[in-house]
């Protein structure tokens, strides 16, 4: 029988550098180190280089090889539940990889503090996202008293 540690070790495998989150559509790069495809893709947008993130090396082709071994794991390690509690990642910004911190009220979605400053969110209106929490509570149980 696997011990904790051993558990905790083989989790650590199966997850992405970028994101901290269980692998999904793992990619390996000419260096051998492996990505969510969406995570490497974000970052090589953002840096205008093929890099990687790990170890920095420079490709010249956007050369990405499906990893189904780890993806394989992955998923078996999601189905046991393995992922430890404390590293459990914070909902992210897809856009800058960055916490979801604010809630925009005008586009009633959660942003990033990035996102403060897009032409998109331009004179719109932030709140906390605990203080958004408070006010869409109280409206959702305004709005079940009055069918009850």
């Amino acid at each position: 029988m696997a011990s904790a540690q051993q558990l905790l070790r083989l989790t650590e495998e199966v997850i992405c550098p970028i994101c901290l989150d269980f692998f999904t559509d793992p990619v390996t790069l000419d260096c051998g180190h492996n990505f969510c495809r969406s995570c490497i893709t974000q970052s090589w947008e953002k840096k205008e280089i093929n890099s990687c993130p790990e170890c920095r090396e420079v490709f010249p082709e956007r050369n990405l090889r499906v990893n189904r071994a780890i993806a394989n794991l992955a998923e078996e390690a999601r189905k046991l539940k393995l992922y430890p509690k404390e590293k459990e990642s914070k909902p992210h910004c897809e856009k800058h990889q960055r916490e979801l911190k604010l809630f925009c009220d005008t586009d009633r979605k959660l942003i990033c503090v990035m996102c403060v400053t897009a032409p998109e969110h331009r004179e719109h209106r932030f709140i906390q996202i605990q203080e958004g929490v408070k006010v869409y509570k109280a409206k959702l149980k305004s709005s079940l008293d009055s069918l009850t």
